[in-house]
């Protein structure tokens, strides 16, 4: 895609949306971290019905790790993978409490080293929690980073640096929310709404569904 398409597309999406927001429920920084962990594989549906009873009785690394590795996997009992999301769980607010004062830490490579935190994850939580120009590559932003041709790759990282690279700067803070949101519910995997999408013209996606 063009540089001037480009610009234009995420005009459009901030024009359509100007002030995105995640879909995960969370309390504070410290519990958005643990929803992201629980999210990987996941819907973040399923991981709200979840989280908010088990946010209810612990919002802090010192309740979730008093609540115990057991009753952490009965929360989450309901999200894919849980057993080890739980132990996952249970070992960062150890890791948080140890070595970070029971704060979140700002730096990627120390969120990377909590347990069940990739880069996706430090991605998502850098982004939402502290403002930072992130982009975390799902399942979605793979999908349209090669469709739409903005940043066509054939690894997650790969497609998260030349979006990086080819977003203008002014865009960076949200293009990770847009094209999240844009893929969940327009650029649907199986089925892209192409007839009600802002930015079809603007798309070198080859299958477009036409009227």
């Amino acid at each position: 895609m063009k540089k001037a398409d480009i610009s234009e597309f995420f005009r459009r999406l901030e024009e359509n949306n100007p002030e995105p927001q995640g879909e995960l429920d969370y309390i504070n920084t410290f519990t958005l971290l643990v929803a992201v962990v629980l999210s990987a594989q996941a819907t973040d549906v399923g991981v709200n019905k979840a989280t908010g009873p088990l946010f209810a009785v612990a919002d802090t690394p010192e309740k979730m790790r008093a609540l115990g590795e057991d009753k952490v996997r009965d929360y989450v009992k309901s999200i894919g993978l849980y057993k080890t999301k739980a132990k996952n769980v249970i070992k960062l607010c150890e890791a948080l409490i140890r070595d970070h004062g029971s704060e979140v830490p700002q730096a990627r490579e120390e969120l990377e080293k909590l347990a069940g935190v990739g880069r996706k994850t430090a991605n998502v939580v850098l982004n939402i929690a502290f403002g930072h120009p992130t982009i975390a590559v799902d399942t979605h932003l793979f999908r349209l980073g090669n469709r739409t041709g903005i940043a066509p790759g054939k690894t997650p990282i790969e497609v998260e640096k030349k979006f990086e690279k080819k977003i203008p700067k002014k865009y960076l803070r949200h293009a990770h929310h847009w094209l999240i949101l844009h893929g969940r519910y327009v650029c649907k995997a199986r089925k892209p709404d192409c007839l009600n999408c802002i930015v079809a013209d603007l798309c070198g996606f080859k299958g477009k569904t036409v009227a």
